[in-house]
């Protein structure tokens, strides 16, 4: 069994919903949150504003005990925000261009570990700056490197995304983007295999919304997991994300492909039935800490 650190770059920002409710989040935040609830301490390398919602940002990660040392302060842009919508039942998203976290910054990297497992999503990359960071990082890294595909319009080209996913060990996404950068037969199996084969992946996740989620090792092996019916969905906003912290806590701990997906998908439908993409009650972590044996919460 491996627990080395997690790495985790990317945004971190805040979604505000149509009742006037505003809520942190941003994919990369997301995982890290879960992540450090499960005992992993992640290393989380982002960028916020010199404004109040940077001040939030700092003060929430202090309060869950996260480490702040790889948090960089812009005194030039704001902290990231994004309007979020339901549009049958999905989230939509309307990005704010220009946000701290798109300047991400490599001579102010705090110095993380180089092996292990190193994670970015694709929207804090929409920037050249951001974007040099990561390959810095990148080029440091001698161990996993897992993709979080998030494709949000108009901030991402398809030749950037596959470049990317060419560097990757583990990549997931959805049934939607898997459309978007691959050309499909309507045979999912088929088509992931063909994808991960393309590539060269360790490993290839992708998520279905309600219908779960299904997943392709190096063998070829596809292992299919879905959610219990009549689940009581309060919205679906970084179900994804939840789903990506539990692939990584698997891939850190050693699980077994079919254990992992089994667990993501467990806990991406225990986060659905609440508001929001993070949840600040350790309790609410407590009962998948005790069931997989995890180290007790921080």
């Amino acid at each position: 069994m491996s627990n080395n650190r997690i790495t985790i770059f990317g945004e971190v920002l805040f979604d505000h919903f149509p009742d006037g409710s505003c809520v942190l989040g941003g994919a990369p935040f997301n995982v890290a949150w879960h992540l450090h609830a499960f005992g992993q301490e992640p290393f989380f390398i982002s960028r916020v504003g010199q404004d109040r919602l940077g001040d939030s940002i700092r003060s929430a990660m202090q309060s869950w005990g996260m480490d702040l040392s790889g948090l960089q302060l812009d005194r030039a842009y704001p902290t990231g925000t994004v309007q979020v919508s339901i549009e049958q039942g999905e989230p939509s998203y309307a990005i704010v261009p220009e946000q701290a976290y798109d300047f991400i910054a490599a001579d102010e990297l705090a110095t993380a570990q180089s092996g292990g497992l190193l994670y970015h999503g694709t929207l804090a990359l929409r920037h050249a700056d951001s974007r040099r960071t990561l390959e810095t990082l990148k080029a440091r890294h001698k161990g996993t490197l897992f993709m979080d595909v998030n494709l949000r319009a108009p901030w991402w080209n398809k030749a950037e995304v596959l470049k990317r996913v060419g560097d990757a060990d583990w990549v997931k996404l959805n049934q939607h983007e898997l459309q978007a950068l691959h050309s499909t037969t309507g045979d999912m199996s088929a088509d992931m295999r063909a994808f991960r084969a393309e590539y060269g992946l360790t490993g290839l996740v992708v998520t279905c919304g309600e219908q779960g989620a299904m997943a392709v090792d190096a063998s070829g092996e596809v292992v299919a997991v879905a959610p219990v019916d009549a689940l009581a969905v309060v919205d679906t906003v970084g179900a994804g994300d939840a789903f990506a912290a539990v692939l990584l806590l698997g891939i850190n701990q050693g699980w077994p492909l079919s254990l992992t997906m089994e667990r993501a998908q467990a806990f991406a439908s225990a986060l659905v039935v609440q508001r929001g993409a993070t949840v600040q009650d350790p309790r609410f972590y407590r009962s998948f800490v005790n069931l997989w044996a995890l180290e007790a919460v921080k």
